[in-house]
């Protein structure tokens, strides 16, 4: 079982492998065994790992939360995807900078375009200039 300074290490480690604070570096790349120890551990797979009690509270659900869920939903019942390639892609393959920095919902949002795009349902393309004509839609507001 890790020590608490030892946890703090590799949450550190952790915290910097976000794209938003990345540590720019010049080849050759080196990483260290605490870097990839950080890099390969799942995010999601917490079981058996020592840490501080959390404090349940309730929260009423924000509408965009709502509307990602039922869209999500749609989705799957247009067999566009099942619930297990929708947890693969909002919980496995985000990494764990994605996974401890989006909210629950907006990993739903970023599995569900890429299920899009990589089934060929939509192109990126068509991706980027919806997201740009929804980002003018809301400045406008």
């Amino acid at each position: 079982m890790p020590s608490r300074s030892e946890l703090r290490k590799h949450y550190e480690i952790v915290g910097e492998l976000a794209p938003a604070i990345h540590k720019i570096q010049k080849a050759p790349y080196r990483v260290t065994a605490d870097e990839y120890e950080a890099y390969l551990r799942p995010p999601h797979d917490v079981g058996g790992e020592p840490d501080v009690p959390i404090r349940y509270e309730e929260k009423e659900e924000e509408q965009w939360e709502l509307d990602t869920y039922v869209t999500c939903e749609v989705l799957a019942w247009r067999g566009v995807w099942n619930a297990e390639e929708r947890r693969r892609r909002g919980n496995n393959d985000v990494g764990q900078a994605v996974y401890l920095g989006f909210p629950y919902y907006g990993r739903w949002i970023l599995a569900a375009a890429r299920m899009l795009v990589d089934k060929n349902l939509i192109s990126l393309t068509e991706l980027i200039e919806k997201i740009a004509e929804v980002r003018a839609r809301h400045d406008a507001r």
